[in-house]
């Protein structure tokens, strides 16, 4: 991948000006000085020539030759010679040696000189240079010291001049880089400033096409996934997200509920008398009426399943308190009044069974019908629930489980177990999701799905992430291995501002390092509702070094704005729409436009709860990002992978 170079455009020209205007004055210089040199060399040796040729003249004379040693002395002192030889093949005729001091012998300058007057006659000198006596003068080197000043100072205004010239091109560059950060809604449009001016026009034009299309893509796999799997006239779930659901809840181990069917009699007749419009406001009303009372269950899935039949699934709720919840259906119910032709004694009806993990979804829902068919058949405004042995429930009410739970946190906290994400292609886990379990009175083992429904019920929210969290952090600190940790936090406890502030402070007292191998894990759903609330602190956490991660993405129909809202890293697929992925074109059309939603966002799509090689091969052909499930790693306890590491 091409990256963008670190050093600015005018600080590439404002290093080429200075470096072009530095190399030709060092040039300048240097040819100065040499050329300084050779002319100084050139007048010694013109000016030494003449001394000669007066020596040549004068040995020509006999009479001149007599009076060479009583004026020429004073002409050699004058001209800075320091020694004159002349000589022929017989030996020397003439010498002179000056008296002045010469520190460096090395710098004289040595010339020999033949007599044309004289043949065979010779003269070696010995001088002193012109230049080397010579020092620096301000008068003497004005011209070339203003010219310097002259040449830095027009430097300095070029540089200057350059750089307000090309402060545009640096603000686009700059903004270039932020868009490459990821800062896009930051500086999607640029400034007056900019140069060049169309480069910076063209930029905001393609920014501009950019969002709009990214605001249709999303507002088209929104589209996608509420067309695939909810109702357009309630909103609520359609068949085939209740179907793969409850085919995904009784696969799982240790799972047990209530599938309850709703039916509006004569609702054909209804839509035959009265019209579509008057038909669809019952619907709509009805819809309205389930839909507030499953509120209070998290875990239920409501769904239009037929026309005019409606499916509730609850989870991990005893019989009891589902049959509390049938009636306080049937009253809600019963306070609307229907149009007629239908009978406000007997319009609506109720049919409920019970299942458990291992059961075939066709004869759960058949088994629901046929109660269904008995509530009919009453005569009234009823319901009945199918006869079979309730296989899988836990008869605990909430006191039982506020004592159990109180024991638990007295005793250290849950059991952390750990279960590896990869990323596709990759052998090194991404992180280890920290999965809580906690033992009951017999020491049978609860898995988090059965006792956080609990924990809601009795408001232990709060207690059990303080649990899970220093349990995560002691581990990070001290566990044996550098892996990197993901743990589930509730939104419940991101709205205590009591919480906020012990998870502030344990974070603040965490070393950044450790810090950076925590991801913290919210709720698809939850965060959707909540995203205002708890952003801030959202940031924060990400702000510190964690990581963030959406768990439960799809389990319910909700929106991705919150993807950069809060700076996600990670969504990780309910396991709902995993299961048996490679036969429901459904939940791979779900997949792809999760996938899209995310694109060019740099968020990693994680499946969750892959059990086999043919699930992961679609996956992959959808362009997943990574995965987990038994298919990869089993879930195994924190001290059982502490004692592995060891050996």
């Amino acid at each position: 991948m091409r990256k963008a170079s670190g050093m600015k455009l005018t600080n590439r020209l404002v290093a080429f000006v200075t470096l072009i205007v530095i190399c030709a004055m060092f040039v300048i210089f240097i040819g100065g000085a040499v050329s300084f040199r050779q002319l100084g060399q050139d007048y010694l040796h013109h000016y030494l020539g003449g001394v000669v040729d007066v020596i040549d003249q004068e040995m020509a004379d006999p009479q001149g030759s007599q009076s060479l040693a009583r004026w020429l002395p004073k002409l050699l002192k004058a001209s800075n010679v320091v020694s004159l030889d002349v000589s022929n093949d017989a030996g020397s005729v003439y010498q002179f040696q000056g008296l002045q001091k010469i520190d460096d012998p090395n710098i004289l300058y040595h010339t020999e000189y033949p007599l044309t007057l004289n043949p065979g006659y010779f003269v070696s000198i010995q001088s002193v240079p012109p230049y080397t006596e010579l020092t620096y003068s301000l008068g003497a080197m004005s011209s070339i010291s203003l010219a310097i000043m002259i040449i830095i100072a027009g430097l300095v205004w070029g540089v200057n001049w350059l750089k307000r010239q090309l402060q545009g091109s640096e603000l686009l560059e700059e903004r270039g880089r932020m868009l490459l950060a990821g800062k896009l809604d930051d500086f999607a449009k640029g400034t007056d400033l900019e140069w060049p001016d169309t480069a910076s026009l063209a930029l905001d034009k393609l920014i501009s096409e950019l969002k709009d299309a990214r605001q249709e893509r999303s507002r088209f796999d929104t589209f996608i996934r509420t067309h695939t799997f909810l109702d357009q006239l309630t909103g609520s779930a359609n068949r085939v997200l209740f179907d793969s659901r409850l085919q995904s809840v009784v696969q799982d181990q240790d799972n047990h509920g209530a599938v309850i069917l709703i039916r509006i009699a004569d609702w054909e007749e209804l839509l035959l008398a009265k019209g579509k419009l008057v038909a669809d406001e019952l619907i709509q009303d009805v819809g309205m009426v389930l839909s507030n009372m499953v509120q209070r269950y998290p875990d239920s899935v409501l769904s239009r399943y037929f026309d005019a039949e409606f499916a509730i699934m609850l989870l991990q709720q005893p019989s009891k308190e589902v049959n509390q919840f049938v009636n306080q259906l049937l009253k809600g119910l019963e306070r609307l009044t229907p149009s007629a032709p239908l009978s406000r004694e007997n319009w609506c009806h109720i049919g409920m069974t019970y299942f458990a993990s291992g059961e075939r979804r066709g004869r759960i829902m058949d088994e629901a019908d046929m109660a269904l068919r008995s509530a009919q058949l009453q005569g009234t405004n009823s319901w009945y629930a199918f006869q079979k042995d309730v296989l899988g429930e836990d008869t605990r009410g909430s006191v039982r489980w506020r004592t159990l739970l109180d024991a638990v946190f007295s005793q250290g906290g849950p059991i952390l177990y750990q279960q590896p994400a990869y990323l596709a292609g990759e052998n090194v886990p991404l992180h280890r999701e920290l999965l809580a379990r906690i033992n009951d009175e017999n020491g049978v083992m609860i898995k988090a799905s059965r006792f956080l429904p609990a924990v809601e019920q009795v408001g232990f929210h709060v207690r059990m992430d303080k649990q899970v969290i220093s349990q995560a952090l002691d581990l990070l600190k001290n566990g044996p291995t550098l892996d990197n940790f993901a743990i589930n936090v509730s939104i419940e406890s991101l709205l205590d501002k009591g919480f906020i502030r012990w998870f502030r402070d344990e974070l603040l007292q965490t070393p950044r390092p450790v810090l950076k191998r925590l991801s913290i894990e919210v709720p698809e759903r939850n965060l959707s509702r909540h995203i205002d609330a708890v952003r801030t602190f959202l940031k924060m956490v990400t702000g510190l070094g964690c990581r963030l991660g959406v768990d439960q993405a799809g389990r319910t129909i909700v929106s991705t704005h919150y993807i950069k809202d809060v700076n996600v890293q990670y969504i990780k697929l309910h396991r709902s729409l995993i299961r048996e992925i490679d036969q429901r074109q459904e939940n791979q059309l779900f997949v792809r436009s999760m996938l899209g939603a995310c694109a060019n966002s740099g968020v990693e799509v994680i499946a969750v709860g892959v059990e086999n090689d043919r699930e992961w091969q679609v996956l992959q052909q959808l362009g997943i990002n990574g995965g987990q499930g038994r298919f990869f790693a089993p879930e195994m306890s924190v001290s059982q992978m502490s004692n592995k590491k060891r050996r």
